[in-house]
């Protein structure tokens, strides 16, 4: 790999602009100080209980998710270009879930094989010919990025089907307006707070056109053993909704409704945190004790709006995803604002050939992966590791693309011995309604806390940071 970018000094080593402000508060801090507000960071998120499960071979450990006091600073410009991109993707996305459930003419372009739709595990049937309310599928985006130089980002994964860690960035901000107010006074950084009344607002604007003027909406959750199950019920809180199980719900007059004590009351809109296949026993897994008998039937029928919509996960696809510079140009017809990684799909003889070559300088993720799991960063890997993926690769190809290690820029955190640097990626919210849509300025920056490590995941051993877009 090259040298890595640094966000904060640049490839000359000067600070860079963005950085200006909080580098002359830092020089001008006593590093105890420092230390004693890193303690007090972690105590905060101690009792404040934001953390995650991990799960083992035996059962899930709760652990706590690692915090630096370190922001990570954008330039208003650098973000208003950023922005553009994301929301150039998004709208592809959601034009390309209505057309692969409805007339595929993106397939019948040639721009995408048929098999990558027909043969894909993410792939609903029951979605073919419906249309979501206002024809919003994907209500809620993370676009993962990660920058290699001034101004170069790259999109590394789309999220469309449950995407996670809004919470996190939301309290990363609170934690840092709490600890260092003045830092806030001395650079004009823009708000994330509003991000739950925003979300309530744009849940409800996309609600059945039967609902009310002031639509029912609800969080449901998997329960209290979920990995995000703290983010479930953090933004339920911050919303003003109800966060409900499958067992609280059911299907009342041809509308799905909960329980209160007032008796069971309508949903208009479900905000899912759920997988697809254990939405609906009646239709998909009839073991799943987690969703709703008929919800299916209901929302085929234009009674409710899910969030996001069944079936969205295609689009998460990292096979589809390395097609994504076509599908954007193909829906919007322009070219692709925010390039790709460039990516090998190991269904292709000739891309798996060169994979398995060169496995030592790649990184290979499993097509339907996420959290960290099932990766293979091929510079960091033992013999023994590169020997049992190519195993892999060899007995399920179509299961793995490939990507090169790129030089992922670094953002400095705060050591033991003051500044040191950290790799990071990015993932920006996004929020679509049927009139617009809306990037929160900033989102989820994660960083590998390890020296050199490129795995930012918190599963893996990453943290997070405050992600600051400063005003122009």
């Amino acid at each position: 790999m090259t040298e890595c970018f640094d966000e904060m000094w640049g490839r000359d080593g000067a600070c860079r602009g963005a950085y200006r402000g909080f580098h002359d508060w830092f020089t001008g801090e006593d590093p105890k100080r420092l230390r004693a507000k890193q303690r007090e960071a972690e105590e905060i998120f101690r009792l404040t209980g934001i953390t995650f499960n991990v799960y083992g071979r035996d059962a899930a450990e709760e652990r706590l998710i690692p915090f630096d006091i370190v922001p990570r600073i954008m330039s208003g410009a650098e973000w208003h270009r950023l922005a553009r991109g994301i929301e150039q993707r998004v709208r592809a996305i959601n034009a390309l879930l209505h057309d692969i459930y409805h007339k595929q003419e993106i397939v019948k372009a040639g721009r995408i094989p048929q098999e990558m739709i027909a043969r894909n595990d993410a792939f609903l049937p029951h979605m073919i010919g419906v249309s979501p309310p206002g024809g919003v599928y994907t209500h809620i985006v993370g676009i993962d990025l990660v920058c290699t130089g001034e101004g170069e980002f790259f999109v590394l994964e789309d999220n469309a089907r449950t995407p996670s860690g809004m919470s996190y960035m939301l309290e990363n901000r609170e934690t840092m307006l709490q600890m260092f107010p003045e830092l806030f006074s001395r650079n004009r950084v823009q708000a994330v707070q509003n991000y739950p009344a925003n979300l309530r607002r744009s849940l409800a604007a996309s609600a059945p056109p039967a609902a009310g003027p002031d639509p029912v909406v609800a969080v449901l959750t998997p329960g209290i053993y979920n990995s995000a199950y703290f983010e479930h019920a953090f933004l339920a809180d911050k919303m003003g909704v109800d966060l409900v199980e499958g067992h609280d719900l059911r299907v009342v007059d041809g509308r799905v409704a909960m329980r209160t004590t007032r008796g069971y009351t309508p949903i208009d809109v479900l905000y899912r945190r759920v997988d697809d296949g254990f939405l609906d026993p009646l239709n998909f897994n009839p073991e799943s004790q987690l969703g709703v008998p008929g919800i299916m039937d209901v929302y085929r029928t234009g009674g409710l709006t899910i969030a996001n919509a069944p079936g969205t996960g295609i689009s998460d696809d990292k096979a589809i995803y390395s097609y994504m510079p076509e599908i954007v140009e193909f829906y919007t017809g322009e070219p692709p604002l925010l390039p790709n990684v460039p990516t090998w799909r190991c269904s292709e003889p000739e891309a798996l050939g060169y994979v398995l070559e060169h496995l030592s300088e790649l990184v290979v993720k499993e097509v339907h992966g996420s959290g960290g799991y099932g990766m293979l960063v091929g510079p960091a890997a033992t013999k023994k590791d590169l020997a049992a993926f190519r195993r892999k690769l060899k007995a399920r190809p179509g299961n793995y693309i490939a990507q090169p290690t790129l030089s992922l820029s670094t953002v400095p955190i705060f050591a033991r011995s003051g500044l040191a640097p950290r790799h990071v990626d990015l993932r920006p919210f996004v929020l679509v309604r049927p009139d617009g849509i809306r990037v929160t300025p900033g989102g989820l920056t994660r960083v590998a806390l390890k020296k050199g490590s490129l795995v930012v995941n918190s599963s893996q051993g990453g943290g997070t940071k405050d992600t600051w877009v400063l005003e122009d």
